[in-house]
């Protein structure tokens, strides 16, 4: 029983017969336990017992000098009292003051505190390391305290215990419960032993073990780092810090008294197991497995084992399933950002979706954007499907996911928004409440200004309305490059161009969306589309050689040798202002580093613009050869707008303090024979005060009403009829937006057309208060699904039907979301009507429709006939028609014998789905699955998606001045502080007259110029584009960019379909056909509203009127109402003259003029009937141009 079982050597003094001392070390932390635990008992029992006592002393203090046992002694008491009360004052507060220190020194609030906490853990972690090294040893072995280092290190920490044990005891309140602790009964058991080694020269294991309890602080710590911030986090840490003290804890246990064996049984039943094959057998014992390779011998192991599993068990069974799922449940992409150098890198937030996505990335990623060095950081709450996660590997090179919001933060800082490139926020266009989804994006945009206020941030808005939200946000500065682009304002700006021209909506939104060129060997109409889709507009600096040149010459120059389409120049004032000048005519110069607007296939064709020169390339025909030459230029220095970066974007034209890109005017004052400033009258309101709109004050709603006879009754004609589905509880769309491109001040009053609105009475009062200051809008109460309110208004003789819908559908089937728009659309095309003179003749004597000026004779009834101006064949210009040209017959054609079909009406259709495109064309051939840029409809100008405006997002981010370009061509004149204005009243304010404001009118506008006849009419049968386009750009200062087609007039056999598409900049040499409309950039005439006489050439005088005889009209104003007596009478003499003529004539014609309504015979040869259908639907007019240098007022 006695036999050696310590180790003894030479040099380790210990007890030669090996006696276990195991009880010594039990000892020391048992008698610090319950002798501290005893003292505290006995200080708490003798206070109590002290407080009593002072209590009982009091009561019978207070019941003698209520007994009245005399002052004196009262008194004589009161001194020795009050000294006790002080001296215990003094010593409460300085015992105070040492405990206030203590707690200092323990706590994480302070600096000092955080690191002397760390350092325990860090030391405790340390202490446990060391008993790991121990754990290899005999439980109890005979050690030199001198020699050993473990213990010398171990003692080292332990000292330091100790002295942290002191400082938690003065700092705590209750000391009983402080020295019941887990952290104090672990300094029990661990901290006197080590001064009993030193003592003995033995080392006892025993309960070191328990600093693995330490690990239980583990999520404190990481806390007081301010390493772990979110809820889950500190969740996942306390249970794993839990589970794995406890397992460590028990197998310190199991491994003491399985090498130690039973006392009982004078330790003769232990067996040898390291440490870590303890840890391996409470593992297999909580997770109910036990292989039964290692297992408890010792009947204490056994003991613990049975109430271990119970514990350890419920732990296992709650703890690994619940940490399973925290880091299941973790954020896949939760982590931060890293930048790379040398490139840039944007966020994108907002809605996204795989389809706004994808869309995006496939404009942002084309090649045709030369290299694009930027990463796209999308920051979302949601993590991505599937499939968009599918699509985000497929850009892993330049793509990154992340989720979270930008209203946080913390997730701001995680993308790194500090030091991006710009933010773009994307929003969701199919939404049920278009407002809730403009605030959403607003506080978007607040969240993020408010974190860095000088990011630049390129937002989509739905409703033009919620745009002045923006312009409370202090930070946010267009100048610097800040943009919203209102879905809303663009899509309904778009609708209105394609009723002045009719394709020009899919021909601009080809324009700035990238698409990669389709070749196609067959001669159809779809190989002459997509080449004019390839194209995209573009921006590049000019070279030096084009100094000193006019615009219309270098236009003229690069589209001819160059290859290039020229549109607009960014040219800078006196007062080194930036402005856009789109078309501008022989009085802008280019200046040194002016930046032009281009259309062109890709950005290396727009580069031969910056490299061009004169010495080296003048002879180069093939301008593939144009390329960087060894001629010094100083364009070399100017910064390419192709790269992302803001300043290189616009060549460091924000410098200046006011030098942002806004449209400049031509001024009139400088124009010759522009008189009508001075003869303006200052009294009479007629624009807005910008003097960009048509004005009129404010008309109640109820005065613009028609009936259904009423409007049957008003035979109108020329004008636009809007079919909008909506009710009380749609949501707006902003037709204000649709009418102000339609009542831009650039035409005269009496080129407008009048405005018709078919649609719920009920939605359209609430759409009235931003309409009620524009002039010649009706609006009939209805639904566009009745054919008799669309042949009320006369839909036959509109020269566009606009079908909009307000209704959010919320359909799970994405094909029934247009279903009003679709039905409307099929039930006007299978609409037949009868003779349209028959109509004009069944009321003799008409009224004025409500919303029609009275005051202005342009306006006057015509015995019923109102007829309007068609400006999609340029009608701004002189023109003289051609009825007795020699060789030409006038192309116009009774069709009073035949009944005309719906399906010759021009038409706009708003979609919200792509794919329901399909539905709208019974006869095309378009595949469900395809892109919409490629079905008929679209390419025809016959329909439109707000979908085809995602694309502005990455043109924006390349270049903000493509978007005040697209801008101004469709809003006809929209500018920021006419958004400002519109923010402070919601509605339009009439403004005088001005010189300043009138001067706003003289801007370009897009028209159709009709090739049949006129001054082009010998290149419409065979001839050049290239060649038009230099004649118009030399002799009228038109600019053409395109031609609407007939879809089958490559066709050698004759067709009866009137179905048009769009050719977007048509190469040089691109063969013009007669029934060819062009499109075009016209200046602004003044002289077209002074006088209704044609300004003719010499040759051509004859004649003056044509079915769009009224847009030479003059706008009467009150300064010269004398002289409308004498204007009268020489216009009914006129046409006196002119029925004289056709007297002998067969058919029925009509003229605008009051006195001459009643039909008269004319002869005209017969035309085939789809020749007719080709011409008359659009109106095309037999018209001469006179050139600019010819024009004269004759008034």
């Amino acid at each position: 029983m006695d036999a050696l079982i310590i180790p003894v050597t030479m040099e380790v003094p210990c007890d030669s017969r090996g006696q276990r001392m195991w009880w010594a070390f039990l000892a020391s932390s048992m008698v610090t336990f319950f002798g501290g635990l005893f003292i505290i008992l006995l200080w708490r029992t003798l206070k109590y017992l002290w407080t009593v006592c002072c209590h009982c002393g009091v009561k019978s203090k207070e019941a003698q000098k209520i007994n009245g046992g005399g002052d004196t002694q009262a008194d004589g008491a009161c001194k020795p009292t009050d000294e006790k009360e002080e001296n215990v004052a003094a010593e409460v507060g300085w015992m105070t003051s040492v405990k206030d220190w203590a707690g200092v020194m323990i706590s994480a609030q302070t600096l000092t505190g955080r690191v002397l906490v760390v350092l325990v853990f860090a030391l405790s972690i340390g202490a446990l390391v060391i008993y790991f090294i121990d754990s290899s040893n005999p439980i109890e072995s005979c050690q030199n305290f001198y020699k050993d280092f473990t213990l010398q290190i171990d003692m080292a920490f332990n000292v330091f215990f100790l002295l942290y044990f002191g400082l938690r005891f003065i700092a705590a309140n209750d000391k009983l419960w402080f020295w019941l602790e887990v952290n104090s009964v672990v300094d029990f058991f661990t901290v006197p032993p080590v001064f009993v080694s030193v003592y003995l020269n033995r080392s006892w294991l025993g309960l070191r073990f328990l600093r693995a309890l330490r690990l239980i602080q583990f999520s404190e710590i990481l806390q007081f780092l301010n390493i772990l911030k979110t809820s889950n986090s500190i969740k996942l840490v306390n249970l794993c810090s839990i589970f794995i003290s406890t397992w460590l804890t028990a197998a310190g246990f199991i491994h003491l008294v399985e090498n130690s064996g039973d006392p009982w049984e004078n330790f003769q039943n232990n067996q040898q197991l390291t440490y870590w094959e303890c840890v391996y057998l409470l593992m297999v014992t909580m997770s109910t497995v036990g292989y039964g390779d290692v297992y408890a011998k010792t009947t204490l192991g056994r003991l613990f084992m049975v109430f271990f599993i119970l514990g350890g068990l419920a732990m296992f069974a709650s703890y690994v399933p619940e940490i399973i799922e925290l880091i299941g449940n973790r954020k896949k992409y939760g982590g931060s950002y890293s930048a790379v150098s040398g490139r840039k890198h944007i966020v994108v937030c907002g809605h996204i979706t795989l389809e706004s996505v994808s869309n995006f990335l496939k404009d942002f990623l084309h090649k045709d954007r030369d290299d694009v060095n930027v990463e796209i950081v999308f920051l979302h709450n949601i993590s991505p499907n599937l499939e968009l996660e599918a699509l985000f590997k497929r850009h892993f090179t330049q793509v990154e996911f992340y989720q979270g919001s930008v209203l946080n933060p913390h997730d701001l800082a995680r993308v790194k928004i500090e030091s991006a490139d710009a933010c773009l926020i994307l929003a969701n266009k199919y939404c049920a409440d278009p407002d809730a989804e403009d605030a959403s994006n607003i506080m978007r945009v607040i969240s993020i200004k408010n974190y860095h206020p000088k990011i630049r941030i390129i937002t989509q808005m739905l409703q033009y309305h919620n745009k002045a939200h923006l312009l409370n946000i202090p930070s946010w500065n267009w100048k610097e490059g800040d943009d919203a682009i209102c879905l809303a304002e663009l899509k309904l700006g778009f609708i209105a161009q394609s009723c002045l021209a009719p394709g020009l909506s899919t021909m601009l939104a080809n324009l700035f969306s990238m698409r990669s060129f389709i070749k196609i060997e067959e001669d159809t109409w779809q190989k002459y589309y997509l080449e004019g889709v390839a194209n995209e507009m573009y921006t590049e600096y000019l070279s030096s050689a084009f100094v000193g040149l006019s615009f219309p010459a270098v236009c003229e120059l690069v589209f001819a040798k160059l290859k290039l389409l020229m549109i607009a120049i960014e040219y800078k004032s006196e007062k080194r202002e930036s402005s856009i000048l789109i078309n501008p005519g022989n009085h802008v110069k280019i200046q040194e580093g002016t930046l032009g607007f281009f259309i062109a296939s890709d950005a290396k064709e727009v580069k031969r613009a910056f490299f061009y020169c004169k010495a080296c390339h003048d002879d180069i025909t093939d301008p593939k050869r144009i390329k960087k030459c060894g001629c010094k230029r100083l364009e070399d220095e100017q910064p390419s707008t192709l790269s992302p970066k803001k300043k290189q974007r616009n060549g460091g034209m924000r410098n200046s303090p006011n030098s942002s890109p806004k449209l400049m005017r031509h001024d009139p004052l400088l124009i010759p024979g522009n008189e009508q400033i001075d003869n303006m009258d200052a009294n009479v309101k007629k624009y807005d005060s910008t003097g960009m709109f048509h004005w009129c004050p404010a008309k109640d709603i109820e005065k613009v009403i028609l009936t259904r006879s009423e409007a049957a009754m008003t035979v109108l004609s020329g004008h636009v009829v809007v079919c909008i589905f909506g009710d009380v509880q749609s949501a707006l769309i902003g037709l204000r937006n649709l009418v102000m491109p339609l009542r831009a001040s650039n035409f005269h009053y009496h080129e407008l057309k009048h405005i018709v609105f078919v649609g719920s009475l009920e939605y359209l009062r609430r759409e009235w208060e931003t309409l009620h200051n524009f002039p010649k809008v009706s609006i009939l109460p209805g639904t566009p699904l009745s054919r008799a309110d669309l042949r009320a208004v006369n839909i036959n003789l509109c020269d566009m039907c606009v079908i909009l819908s307000a209704n959010q559908n919320n359909i799970d089937d994405a094909s029934l979301q247009d279903k009003e728009c679709i039905l409307a659309s099929l039930n006007i095309k299978s609409m037949q009507f009868d003779d349209s003179i028959g109509v004009l003749q069944a009321n003799s004597q008409g009224f004025t429709p409500p919303g029609m000026d009275r005051s202005s004779p342009d306006n006057s009834p015509v015995h019923g006939l109102l007829r309007q101006p068609s400006i999609t064949t340029g009608a701004n210009i002189p023109i003289i028609t051609e009825l007795a040209k020699p060789g030409k017959l006038l192309p116009l054609v009774s069709i009073s014998q035949e009944k005309n079909s719906g399906t010759h009406i021009l038409m706009i259709t708003e979609l919200v789905n792509d794919s329901n495109v399909q539905f709208l064309d019974q006869d095309d051939d378009d595949d469900p699955d395809t892109e919409l840029y490629l079905t008929q409809p679209f390419a025809c100008g016959t329909a439109f998606a707000v979908s085809v405006l995602d694309s502005l997002m990455s043109a924006t981010y390349f270049n903000d001045n493509i978007l005040t370009l697209i801008r101004t061509l469709v809003t006809g004149g929209a500018t920021p502080e006419l958004e400002a204005l519109i923010a402070e009243e919601n509605a339009l304010r009439g403004g005088y007259s001005t010189p300043q404001t009138l001067a706003n009118r003289d801007r370009c506008r897009v028209a159709q110029l009709a090739l049949y006849d006129g001054p082009f009419a010998d290149l419409g049968d065979g001839g050049c584009y290239g060649d038009l386009f230099c004649k118009a750009l030399k002799t009228y200062n038109m600019l053409c960019f395109g031609i609407y087609r007939l879809r089958d007039a490559h066709l050698s056999t004759p067709s009866q379909c009137t179905k048009r598409y769009v050719i977007t900049n048509p190469p040089y040499e691109f063969e013009l056909v007669p029934t060819d409309l062009i499109f075009c950039l016209m200046q602004f005439d003044h002289n077209a509203g002074q006088s209704r006489a044609s300004l003719s050439h010499s040759s051509h005088s004859s004649y003056s009127s044509s079915k769009k005889s009224s847009s030479v009209h003059s706008i009467p104003s009150t300064a010269n109402r004398p002289n409308r007596t004498k204007t009268r009478d020489s216009r009914e003499k006129q046409n006196a003259t002119r029925m004289n003529r056709m007297g002998q004539a067969e058919k029925k014609w009509f003229t605008d003029e009051p006195d001459n309504a009643y039909p008269r015979n004319i002869q005209i040869k017969p035309m085939s009937t789809h020749m007719a259908n080709q011409i008359n639907q659009y109106k095309s007019t037999s018209s001469l141009i006179p050139p600019i240098r010819e024009v004269e007022d004759e008034c």
